[in-house]
């Protein structure tokens, strides 16, 4: 008895599938709004990086600004982040616990020898979102970072830095021997 349903439902599953695959059902395209809304989400605390937090929050939103795969928001009110923000006296650093997530540290040291705070927060964020250094290299780098000098201000990835990002969250391409490892302190 138990047999005879089960095979009945089988049928009919099988019917409607069948039906399905002649060409009735076809998917909807897909629209830029779709693709906007698949970007991952990673969230920031800044409440540890003190005088340091409205950089923290200009950085984030150039990243926004810059790419499509990932947006970058500060974490709600009871809410883990993915990404904690400190204020210290060494040096900018970022480690990496998995591609978005990690620790950054914004170091007075840099500043107070006349490194720019919205470069430095977007750089060491560009090293949450899988980007390594590029030393030495040029102002128009962002992961140029220091070696660029101090009277270089840009905030803003390259097209190849966007690029990486966007493929890293969107899942274009994998991840190559050159890229910074994850779990791993990057002191710039």
């Amino acid at each position: 008895m138990h047999i005879r349903k089960l095979t009945g439902g089988l049928v009919a599953a099988l019917a409607v599938t069948f039906s399905l695959m002649s060409g009735q059902a076809t998917a909807a395209p897909s629209t830029t709004e779709d693709v906007a809304a698949a970007a991952r989400v990673v969230t920031y605390d800044a409440s540890a990086s003190a005088e340091f937090r409205s950089a923290v929050d200009r950085g984030a939103a150039i990243w926004n600004e810059s790419v499509d795969a990932v947006e970058l928001r500060p974490v709600a009110s009871g809410q883990r982040a993915n990404i904690r923000i400190l204020a210290d006296n060494g040096w900018p650093r970022a480690q990496t616990t998995s591609l978005g997530n990690g620790t950054v540290w914004i170091g007075r040291q840099a500043v107070n020898e006349g490194h720019n705070t919205i470069r430095i927060s977007s750089h060491e964020l560009g090293h949450i979102l899988g980007l390594p250094d590029i030393k030495p290299g040029p102002c128009s780098s962002l992961m140029s970072g220091s070696t660029a000098g101090t009277s270089c201000t840009n905030a803003y990835p390259n097209a190849a830095e966007k690029s990486a990002v966007e493929g890293y969250f969107g899942g274009a391409f994998a991840r190559t021997a050159g890229d910074a490892p994850l779990n791993t302190l990057i002191v710039d």
